[in-house]
């Protein structure tokens, strides 16, 4: 079982910044990779950028590539998303989840969730 709290979300005027922490209680932080979401009022949720166990491999949708960053510290259990150049199309809530494979893209195979974050982008 892992549990995760995303903390870091507000409001920021577009071209601003935001930096997504997700803390997650569980002392095998390593057996997972991790992955942030987000989903809009009346959109799916659907995945921003996913980070494998040990770091090395990242992936991002075309439309945050460049600007938001992933990233991880295993020693303190935490994931990140570092988020620049907001655009009011990013506004949404941002949850972390967590895959017990080594990596993944795959919103199916992330099985535990945190409560989300709500970024909101104004223009």
């Amino acid at each position: 079982q892992v549990q995760l709290v995303e903390s870091g979300g507000g409001l920021v005027q577009a071209g601003g910044s935001l930096r997504l922490s997700c803390a997650a209680s569980t002392r095998t932080f390593t057996n997972y990779a991790m992955g942030w979401f987000r989903q809009a009022p009346g959109k799916e949720r659907e995945i921003v950028a996913a980070i494998s166990r040990g770091g090395g491999i990242t992936w991002y949708r075309d439309s945050v590539k460049g600007r938001f960053t992933i990233s991880r510290d295993n020693a303190k259990n935490t994931v990140y998303l570092q988020m620049n150049s907001l655009k009011p199309e990013d506004t949404a809530v941002y949850y972390c989840a967590a895959s017990g494979q080594y990596y993944s893209v795959n919103i199916g195979s992330y099985a535990y969730w945190g409560q989300g974050t709500q970024v909101t982008v104004s223009s």
